[in-house]
């Protein structure tokens, strides 16, 4: 008798715990479906390619509208200069002309004007930041920018930036140039995706310095992009850190080659980018 018991209160204890267990388990939340963002890194010569001053932008923003991007890193960008027009801004003309936001960054003067790097937005801008980059003063060369938002899609935030390093044969200051990259990038504290021309090969020590913080996009041999008409080296990418919050799908050159006018838009290749961003 004294077993039955037993039994019958050993059932009811472990019915009724199961019960409590089932009652404080909350369902496991669905994840989160991946975001997808299009990005394009282009370096557009100032639009000096197709006709000289005032530059053709449209040529150029049909480039970029073909592609329908959420965020366009541009660089060689021009502001009322007088070898592309005193009283065009680039980077703003082009944003009217793909229906995008912008920001600039002066990397030095030129003609009367400004020159530097730009960055165009589909994405509402949060934030803005501007990043100096040194020359070697032993070498000498061109002063560079770093153009960066902080922008946000399906509750995702994330910095997107535009950048150009140094065109000299001598490695010297874009090496100083990527590891101020590495400085500035390291301390975001939030994802990034960069775009540029760094004029520099993949098997560099400039892009060894920036593949020790970003990871290239290159799905498997980074695209040729310099010069436009007959490309034999690669010098313009987009990179992302850290690497798992971003996930690459596509990787593509694009030759920029306008029919009506009969030349490339620029001098280099643009590359165009799907990139899934994750938790």
């Amino acid at each position: 008798m004294r077993n039955i018991f037993w039994l019958i209160g050993l059932t009811s204890c472990l019915l009724s715990c199961g019960k409590r267990e089932t009652a404080n388990t909350s369902p496991e939340e669905p994840a989160r479906p991946k975001t997808m963002v299009r990005v394009m890194t282009y370096n557009i010569y100032g639009a000096r390619a197709s006709t000289g001053p005032p530059a053709n932008l449209e040529a150029l923003a049909k480039v970029i509208n073909q592609e329908k991007p959420d965020l366009v890193a541009l660089q060689e960008v021009d502001v009322y200069t007088r070898r592309t027009g005193v009283n065009v801004h680039q980077a703003a003309e082009l944003a009217k002309l793909t229906g995008m936001d912008w920001y600039f960054t002066k990397a030095m003067d030129v003609t009367g004007g400004q020159y530097g790097d730009a960055v165009l937005s589909r994405l509402p801008i949060l934030e803005r930041k501007r990043y100096a980059l040194p020359v070697a003063p032993d070498i000498g060369g061109e002063f560079r920018t770093m153009a960066m938002i902080r922008v946000k899609k399906d509750g995702r935030e994330f910095y997107f930036a535009s950048t150009h390093l140094d065109h000299l044969a001598q490695e010297d200051s874009r090496l100083l140039q990527a590891a101020e990259l590495k400085k500035a990038v390291t301390e975001l504290g939030k994802p990034l995706i960069l775009g540029g021309d760094f004029n520099a090969i993949p098997a560099s020590q400039t892009i060894g310095i920036m593949r020790s913080f970003m990871n290239l996009g290159c799905l498997q041999q980074c695209p040729l992009t310099f010069p436009s008409d007959k490309p034999d080296r690669t010098i313009d990418y987009i990179m992302t850190t850290p690497v798992n919050r971003f996930s690459v799908t596509r990787y593509n050159n694009i030759g920029g080659y306008d029919e009506v006018l009969k030349v490339y838009v620029s001098d280099h290749r643009a590359i165009v980018a799907d990139i899934s961003v994750q938790e």
